[in-house]
């Protein structure tokens, strides 16, 4: 059955754009932030509140404009060492972060983002300053083709990430990792008698979660063609933070299903009304007080409870 769902799901995306175009640009968004949102979910899955991942999501998408510059013009090779940088980053911050716990991790999270942010808003000679820097259109498998269409190919090929990327988290937190990293929330010094390293633990999920935040943020560049420091900025972080609850941390879908509601829900307030922030902030409290367990729970209890 839910094979069935996720696959119905999928090619309604799918198909979303063909009768309605515009939402092509909100849909690829979308699934981006989602992506960042699922790497913080991963540490929620331990306890840990990261309010610093736009740090990751920042670091690819300037790694991919860098890198376009330094004269690599292939999508899907830009889209890997992009991903590199940020899991590369989180190997070295992770290191260092992952000994502490609670409201620490969160603080010093925040701490290296904001810094991270100010060095990309302050080093014009480098990083364009808050003007940012451009990203071109890349070529797909040698072929340079219109923005329309480029816009149409990132589309559909996030849509397709989006599954096979998830599938492949499930299958870790599904593996012994998996279940050692929510292990790690419910008594970590059991982890630690029964031999298995924690800090290895952690560190490996901090850097899955900084690789999917930076696979979200080379996809936003390449969707926005620009790349700005307010993508590293603390509301950022909070952002994909808020995406995570909202969706569900009990599963994979989560994620993404939070980054989708928020987004169209963004996108059809502002055409109603100036106090979009208000119709928002509504639909999130009521969503956070019914639905303690996210979007996600709520259909996941709705499967378990049917026949």
């Amino acid at each position: 059955m839910r094979i069935i769902l996720t696959a119905a799901a999928v090619l309604t995306l799918a198909v979303l754009p063909v009768a309605a175009p515009w939402l092509q640009f909100v849909l690829t968004l979308a699934i981006a932030k989602g992506f960042a949102a699922l790497g913080v979910a991963v540490l929620l899955r331990a306890g840990l509140i990261s309010i610093g991942h736009a740090m990751f999501f920042a670091a690819s998408a300037y790694g991919v404009a860098f890198l376009a510059h330094a004269g690599i013009n292939d999508l899907g090779l830009l889209l890997v060492l992009s991903v590199l940088v940020a899991a590369l980053t989180g190997a070295i911050a992770g290191a260092f972060l992952v000994r502490y716990r609670a409201i620490f991790f969160a603080m010093l999270n925040l701490a290296v983002s904001m810094v991270f942010y100010a060095l990309c808003a302050k080093l014009y000679g480098v990083t364009g300053g808050t003007d940012g820097m451009p990203v071109p259109i890349p070529a797909v498998f040698g072929v340079v083709f219109a923005e329309p269409v480029f816009k149409s190919v990132l589309f559909y090929l996030s849509l397709a990430l989006m599954v096979l990327v998830g599938l492949a988290v499930q299958r870790y937190l599904d593996s012994p990792l998996g279940h050692a990293l929510s292990a790690v929330h419910t008594n970590e010094i059991r982890l630690e008698y029964l031999g298995i390293p924690v800090w290895a633990v952690l560190l490996i999920a901090y850097v899955i979660s900084a690789a999917l935040a930076g696979l979200g943020g080379a996809i936003s560049a390449f969707a926005i063609g620009r790349v700005v420091p307010d993508f590293a900025f603390w509301t950022a972080s909070g952002h994909l933070v808020l995406i995570a609850v909202l969706g569900g941390i009990g599963g994979v879908p989560g994620a993404f299903i939070g980054a989708l509601f928020l987004e169209l829900l963004h996108s059809a307030a502002v055409t109603v009304t100036d106090a979009w922030n208000l119709i928002v902030g509504m639909a999130l409290i009521i969503v956070i007080m019914f639905m303690p367990q996210g979007i996600y729970g709520l259909f996941a209890r709705k499967e378990a409870s049917s026949p």
